[in-house]
């Protein structure tokens, strides 16, 4: 699906949450194929200038600018998001969530050789099947456990107080889901600032579907009781909630 290409990435190195080698970011150039009207590209950052970043200036222009890329992002609609025989898109479509609110999750990773060479301290750059890989959510799910708290994501357990969070500080929550079947997709969803209409499913005061945006067999701008708890699936072995601010 995707053509091998020279890419960069930031300049920022990260220590290893569990060692104190370091790594920096994985991350194509932006492309101009990449883009919501085509599913070409999907691996890289958009090129598209209408497209806006979270505005991080404080709480409000967080939780407004959020609504505005997820309107512009449209993921219901566009045509970067949408299902094909072959597969589904919810790292891309969270890949692109994340990246245009200033937060780092992965969308290609390094390979071991490039890791080993990065935290040797060699220069290495982002090269599409040399030296990073694309990254899937089952694969997500385990990024997170050992790199995620390198790049501010801190690991949750409970969804009430993640959608308190993203409401009052305007942050980024995520669920990521582990397939039980090695080679068959997880799954990877953002979690949203609810608005006056959007809210999450509450019982006797408590989150229970906290309000969220994917791409997957079926896209929503949001949705919470829709799918009801769909990380506990039996098709899924683990999943895990992180929250970055």
């Amino acid at each position: 699906m995707e053509k091998k290409s020279t890419a960069t990435s930031t300049l920022t190195f990260v220590k290893d949450a569990k060692s104190d080698k370091l790594i920096k970011e994985a991350i194509l150039l932006v492309h101009p194929d990449s883009r919501l009207d085509t599913a070409l590209a999907k691996f890289h950052p958009m090129c598209d200038s209408s497209i806006p970043f979270r505005d991080v200036t404080d709480a409000t222009t967080k939780r407004e600018s959020i609504r505005k890329l997820i309107d512009k992002l449209d993921v219901s609609k566009s045509e970067r998001y949408q299902r094909t025989i072959e597969d589904t898109y919810c790292n891309v479509y969270s890949f692109d969530f994340c990246y245009f609110s200033k937060v780092y999750l992965p969308t290609v990773w390094w390979t071991e050789e490039s890791i080993i060479k990065l935290q040797n301290g060699e220069d290495v750059i982002p090269v599409f099947n040399e030296t990073v890989l694309p990254i899937y959510s089952s694969a997500i799910h385990d990024w997170f456990q050992k790199w995620g708290p390198s790049f501010g994501w801190k690991k949750m357990t409970n969804l009430d107080e993640i959608q308190e969070k993203v409401n009052a500080e305007g942050g980024v929550g995520i669920i990521c889901a582990k397939r039980k079947i090695v080679g068959l997709s997880g799954h990877i969803v953002p979690i949203v600032p609810e608005t006056g209409k959007r809210k999450a499913y509450r019982e006797n005061g408590n989150v229970i579907y906290p309000l969220q945006s994917q791409a997957g067999k079926l896209n929503y701008n949001y949705f919470s009781k829709a799918r009801k708890d769909w990380w506990n699936h039996e098709r899924y072995s683990s999943h895990v909630f992180y929250y970055h601010d």
